[in-house]
């Protein structure tokens, strides 16, 4: 498929085609005309004696002062891309910068931001050379847009920043003579359409849902991977208890758990045992795990809304007219992101459960799944790393959202923080993917002790992409490789989590 800039619609597939290469992505006649109508407006309000916000006035605090035509070529320059590239800290990841150029070059193609083709065609030349910009982590208050990592992201327009090359860094200025481009002279309105934008916050938002959401799905296989360790019980998981209780998450999570355990002779070998009841960790997988999903699916309802939207300011809408508003506000996103937080916590909080669980001895389970527990530790201690983990997520949990700090001499006197709420996120989701690799790796330990009994295929089938990196551990041993094995496996997205039907 092609994708058309400006006239198509973005989703998380999408997106992620367009960055990866597999979708091809251009500017169609429609866009075109868009961008240069668009454009034509903003050369007609420049020269007008009528003061137009970001067109022929200053910006923030100084809005009120009207600029000559003479000097807009200096503005847009030096007072907003050169003044707003403060930010400070690590580099954010090469293919976050990416995705941040992918969608703003969707969002100014839609005729709202006054840019010249010009402008939109070297971002576009960038993206195909793989020329992406180096943008600082820190900086942004995520309410004028991320103005400091946009200023960051378009300075090679001007010939100044620095680009990735490979994993390094090289000067804007060398990349740009190699491939033969001249830096740019902006003009009125292109630095402002340039910089005001939610697209930080928006691709770090794209970056953590295509990580949960696997992560997700790694969850459920982990559940069921400790519940068939634990020999524990299918009736949580039945159709008629979610059918009552109807959340989306919940009846999918139910639904998932039990093609987990579809066929398994471990599960019906104990069917008839006098256990009552399985602990919450356990037979609350459907509620935590779903409620979780639900917070990723308004996650993602809220970052395709923002990745079709135009986020800059003021928005063109005739030769007569540009509207100030609040467009670039991350309110939207910083809350859904801050809500996603604490669900991908929550899916780390209970999976540490679930360890601690295995190590408990019950149900024909050796204490700290060793049969040589007292001169051997087993796998007690990497449950005191999941703690550690999850203790850390519970203290990534604070809303920034929540937070607001004034800036521009009161002018922007609320702001969203959503740029840390994104980057908190994938912190989160970071430290997950490690709570998932030692419960993963307990769980299979304890299957060990289930034997002869057979799981079903599909758990046997994850069970075996764990055996060929970590042995059954037999003696104490050094685990510290095991655990690392286990974390490229759920890095690498190398577990089986796709379930089928019934």
């Amino acid at each position: 498929m092609t994708f058309k800039y400006g006239v198509d619609r973005l989703n998380l597939d999408i997106v992620n085609g367009i960055a990866n290469g597999t979708i091809k992505a251009e500017l169609c006649q429609e866009a075109l005309d868009k961008i240069n109508k668009s454009r034509r407006n903003v050369d007609i309000m420049a020269s007008s004696d009528k003061a137009i916000y970001g067109i022929n006035t200053g910006f923030g605090p100084l809005c009120d002062t009207q600029i000559s035509p003479e000097e807009t070529h200096l503005l847009q320059k030096k007072n907003l891309l050169i003044t707003h590239a403060v930010g400070v800290g690590e580099p954010i990841a090469k293919p976050i910068s990416k995705l941040m150029l992918i969608t703003k070059v969707h969002a100014l193609s839609q005729g709202f931001s006054g840019i010249r083709l010009e402008v939109v065609e070297r971002m576009l030349a960038f993206i195909e050379l793989d020329l992406i910009p180096v943008v600082p982590e820190q900086g942004s208050v995520g309410a004028s847009g991320d103005l400091a990592p946009l200023s960051h992201l378009f300075l090679p327009l001007i010939g100044e920043g620095e680009f990735w090359q490979g994993d390094q860094i090289v000067s804007a200025a060398q990349a740009l003579e190699k491939h033969g481009f001249a830096p740019l002279e902006l003009h009125a309105k292109e630095g402002l359409a340039l910089i005001n934008g939610t697209q930080f916050i928006l691709s770090h938002g794209i970056t953590a849902l295509t990580r949960m959401r696997y992560l997700l799905d790694l969850a459920d296989l982990a559940g069921a991977m400790s519940i068939e360790g634990m020999q524990g019980s299918q009736s949580p998981f039945r159709p008629e208890l979610h059918e009552i209780r109807a959340f989306a998450g919940n009846i999918e999570v139910a639904t998932r758990m039990r093609r987990f355990f579809k066929d398994s002779e471990n599960m019906a070998a104990h069917t008839d045992c006098d256990r009552v009841q399985d602990p919450y960790s356990l037979r609350c997988i459907p509620q935590v795990h779903g409620a979780s999903r639900n917070a990723y699916n308004h996650l993602k309802d809220m970052v395709e809304i923002e990745m079709n939207s135009v986020t800059d300011n003021p928005i063109v809408i005739s030769a007569q007219e540009a509207i100030s508003g609040g467009g670039f506000h991350g309110q939207p996103l910083a809350m859904v992101l801050d809500y996603a937080s604490i669900a991908a916590a929550e899916l780390g909080n209970i999976s540490d459960r679930r360890c601690y669980l295995l190590l408990e001895g019950l149900h024909g389970l050796p204490r700290l799944l060793t049969t040589s527990g007292g001169l051997n530790s087993g796998m007690m201690i990497p449950q005191y790393t999941t703690a550690a983990l999850v203790t850390e997520n519970k203290s990534l949990c604070f809303p920034p959202s929540a937070d607001s700090v004034p800036t521009s001499m009161g002018q922007e006197d609320h702001v969203s923080m959503g740029s840390i709420s994104g980057r908190k996120l994938n912190q989160i989701l970071g430290n997950l993917e490690k709570i998932f690799a030692i419960e993963l790796m307990y769980a299979a330990q304890a299957i060990e002790f289930r034997r002869p009994n057979k799981c079903s295929d599909l758990i046997e089938e994850n069970f075996d992409i764990i055996r060929a990196k970590v042995a059954k551990l037999e003696e104490d041993r050094l685990l510290k490789p095991d655990i690392d094995a286990m974390i490229k496996l759920v890095k690498s997205q190398a577990f089986n989590v796709q379930t089928g039907s019934l």
